[in-house]
C-alpha cells in the first residue's frame, strides 16, 4: 500500500473512531459553552423552592378541601392527577411497555411533593410550585379542569387550569387562565406572571451508566433544533416549542403565543433520592391585563417520526394542527441528517414488502438493506482497488517527473496533473470511497442506535429478542467487578462475529498488497501500522461497541462477512489486471533489447 492510501486509510480510520465515540459518550451534539444564565439567580432546586418565602401570594383558604387523585384514560394513555396545584403525577404510554416494570412506560417519573408535571409557580420559576388544593371540575370523560382563588400582591386572583385529551392521541391541550378581579390591576410578579414545568424525569429509568441512552433538552425555532445534554442551567433562547428527550421518548411543549414567554429555558438536572430529574422551566411575561388566557400543545410520547410528523399536516392528528415540526425533535447527525433520511426510508419500504410477504421483521429488514448497500457499495470498493493499481502503473512516469522537476515544484504540480489526467488516474479516488463508505457508517450507527421501531423488535428468540438493545445468549445476576461493568452481565455473539470477520478482513486485504507489491516489507514503521489497522483496530471496536443495540452489530457483521466475498473476488481482478500489466512490460522490454541489439532495420 502506497504511503498516500495508507495516510487516507488512517486518518479516515481516526475520524470514525472520533465520530463514534463522541456520538456514543454525548448521543448528540456538544453542550452550548456560551449558554448564559437571564437572571442573577441560579436555576431552581427544591432547597432554594423550600427556603423561598412566599409573600406575594396567599391561597384562598377552604378547610373542607382534601387530596384526591383522578383519571384520565383513553386509548394511548392513561394520566393520573392530583388536586394538589392540578398537576399530573402519573403518565403511562398503553401501547409501550416498560421492561422492567413490564408496565405502560411511566413518563412523569421521580415526582415528588414539591416537584410535579406541570407545576405552576406564581412570577418565575424560582418561586414555590403552587401546592395548594385546587377545586376540580370533570367536564367529560376527557377533559378536567382545576381552579383555585389566591391574594396576589393584594390583588383577588382565580387560577384555571384545563386539561383536555383526544382519544387517539398522545397530544393534549393545557390552557391556563389567571383572572384578576380588581379593575386596571394586572398580574404582574417581578416582571413575569407564571412559570410551568415538565415532568422531573421521563421514563423508562434512565441510567446515566449507558453510553448509549441521554437525556436532552430541545428547543425549536426558525426551522431549526437545538440539542443541548440536560444539565443545571439556563439556556437563553427564544422558542417556538420546547421539551425533554431520552432516547425513544419525548416531552415537547408548544405555547400557542410563543412571544408571550421568556426567552430563555431554565433546566436541572438535580439528584433527587438518587435519581438525577432531566426537567425544564418555563415562564410567562407579565402582561398589562387583569386577565391572562394561555393554552399549550403538549406532546408526551414516542420520539418517532411516525407520531412526530402528524403534527405537520392538520388531516393527520385529532388536533387539526399543521406546520408544528415536531419530528424535528428527532436525534440525527445533523450533517448526514439527508443520508440517515434516505435510509430510514429504504428500511422502511423494506419492511412494508416483508409485511405484504407476512414475513415481516426488523431483523430480516436490515439484512436485505445490508446485502443492498453493499451490492451498491460494491463499485466503489473496485474503484479504490483499481485505483491503487493504475497508480503502481504510471508510477515509474511519477518518479520520472519527480526528478526532473524536483526544483520547480509548480511545474511539478502542473505535469503530474497532466500525468493523471491522460492516464485516468485520480488522486482522490482511493480516499473518497473510504470517507463514503465511513459517512454510510456513521449514518446508520445514528439510525440504528435511534430508530423507535426497533425498540422491542424481536429477531430471533434466546438470542435477538430485541434489536434495540445488546444481544445476549447467557445473562447472570450477581455483579461480577469489572466483568459486570463491561458486559452488562451478558454474553453477546455479534461483537465476535463483527470483530472475527474485521481481523480476516484485514489479513486478506493484506495479503492482496502482498501480492501486488504494496505491502511495504522494507518499513518497519508502515508494516506496524498496517497490523494496527487490521488486528488492533478491530479488537478496540470490540471493547467500544460490545453493548450497542444488536441492530447496528447485525448490519456491521454480515456487512463484514459479504466483505470477504467482495474482497476476494476483487483480490482475483486485481491479480489478473496486475497479471496483464506485466505481461505488457515483458513484451515492450523484449522489443527494446532486439532493437539494441543491432536487429537490422526494414523497410
Amino acid at each position: 500500500m502506497n504511503k498516500n492510501t495508507l495516510i487516507a486509510v488512517l486518518l479516515s480510520s481516526l475520524v470514525i473512531v472520533v465520530t463514534m465515540v463522541v456520538n456514543v459518550k454525548f448521543f448528540g451534539p456538544k453542550q452550548n459553552p456560551n449558554a448564559q444564565k437571564v437572571k442573577e439567580t441560579a436555576p431552581v432546586t427544591e432547597e432554594k423552592e423550600e427556603a423561598a418565602e412566599n409573600t406575594l401570594y396567599v391561597a384562598e383558604e377552604n378547610s373542607e378541601l382534601q387530596e384526591e387523585r383522578y383519571t384520565i384514560e383513553t386509548k394511548k394513555v392513561i394520566v393520573e392527577f392530583t388536586n394538589k396545584g392540578g398537576d399530573i403525577i402519573s403518565y403511562k404510554l398503553k401501547e409501550h411497555l416498560d421492561k422492567e416494570t413490564q408496565e405502560g412506560v411511566e413518563m412523569v417519573d421521580n415526582v415528588t411533593e414539591k416537584n410535579r408535571a406541570f407545576s405552576m409557580t406564581l412570577g418565575n420559576e424560582l418561586n414555590p410550585v403552587l401546592s395548594d388544593y385546587f377545586n376540580v371540575k370533570k367536564i367529560d370523560d376527557y377533559t378536567i379542569g382545576f381552579y383555585k382563588s389566591y391574594e396576589v400582591d393584594g390583588n383577588k386572583v382565580v387560577i384555571g387550569k384545563r386539561y383536555s385529551f383526544k382519544e387517539d392521541d398522545y397530544l393534549f391541550k393545557l390552557d391556563i387562565t389567571l383572572n384578576s378581579e380588581e379593575e386596571g390591576k394586572n398580574i404582574n410578579l417581578n416582571g413575569d406572571s407564571y412559570s410551568i414545568r415538565t415532568s422531573p424525569q421521563i421514563g423508562p429509568h434512565y441510567n446515566k451508566k449507558d453510553r448509549y441512552d441521554s437525556r436532552q433538552v430541545i428547543t425549536y425555532t426558525g426551522n431549526k433544533a437545538a440539542r443541548k445534554p440536560i444539565a443545571t442551567k439556563i439556556y437563553k433562547n427564544s422558542y417556538e416549542w420546547a421539551g425533554v428527550a431520552g432516547k425513544y421518548f419525548t416531552t415537547l411543549v408548544k405555547p400557542v403565543s410563543p412571544l408571550t414567554m421568556e426567552a430563555y429555558v431554565n433546566c436541572s438536572n438535580e439528584e433527587i433520592n438518587g435519581y438525577s430529574n432531566s426537567q425544564i422551566f418555563l415562564t410567562r411575561k407579565a402582561e398589562d391585563s387583569k386577565n391572562i388566557n394561555d393554552s399549550y400543545y403538549v406532546y408526551i410520547g414516542p420520539r418517532s417520526e411516525s407520531e412526530l410528523i402528524k403534527y405537520n399536516s392538520q388531516d393527520k392528528n385529532s388536533w387539526n394542527l399543521s406546520g408544528l415540526k415536531f419530528n424535528n425533535a428527532l436525534q440525527t447527525s445533523g450533517l448526514f441528517s439527508w443520508i440517515e433520511i434516505a435510509l430510514k426510508w429504504s428500511l422502511e419500504m423494506i419492511y412494508k414488502l416483508l409485511q405484504k410477504m407476512n414475513i415481516a421483521n426488523w431483523g430480516t429488514a436490515i439484512i436485505i438493506l445490508t446485502i443492498l448497500l453493499k451490492l451498491i457499495l460494491f463499485p466503489v470498493n473496485q474503484k479504490f482497488a483499481m485505483s491503487s493499481i493504475k497508480m503502481q502503473e504510471i508510477q515509474p512516469k511519477v518518479k520520472e517527473l519527480q526528478d526532473k522537476y524536483k526544483n520547480d515544484q509548480q511545474k511539478l504540480s502542473m505535469e503530474m496533473n497532466k500525468l493523471y489526467k491522460e492516464s485516468g488516474y485520480s488522486p482522490l479516488g482511493g480516499c473518497l470511497p473510504m470517507i463514503f463508505q465511513f459517512v454510510i457508517l456513521i449514518s446508520l450507527f445514528n439510525v440504528f442506535n435511534n430508530y423507535f421501531e426497533f425498540r422491542g423488535a424481536s429477531f430471533i428468540k434466546g438470542w435477538i429478542e430485541d434489536l434495540s438493545v445488546g444481544d445476549s445468549v447467557w445473562s447472570w445476576k450477581k455483579q461480577i467487578p469489572v466483568i459486570s461493568a463491561f458486559t452488562g452481565n451478558n454474553i453477546r455473539i455479534l461483537p465476535f462475529l463483527y470483530t472475527v470477520f474485521q481481523i480476516i478482513n484485514g489479513a486478506i486485504t493484506q495479503h492482496a498488497a502482498k501480492e501486488n507489491g504494496q505491502d511495504n516489507s522494507g518499513n518497519p514503521g508502515m508494516q506496524a501500522s498496517m497490523k494496527y489497522m487490521n488486528y488492533f483496530l478491530p479488537l478496540i471496536f470490540f471493547f467500544m461497541f460490545y453493548n450497542v443495540p444488536s441492530g447496528l452489530l447485525l448490519y456491521w457483521s454480515l456487512s463484514n462477512f459479504l466483505q470477504l466475498g467482495q474482497q476476494l473476488l476483487i483480490n482475483h481482478q486485481t491479480k489478473k489486471k496486475r497479471m496483464e500489466l506485466e505481461a505488457n512490460k515483458v513484451v515492450v522490454n523484449k522489443n527494446v533489447a532486439k532493437f539494441k541489439g543491432g536487429m537490422k532495420k526494414t523497410r
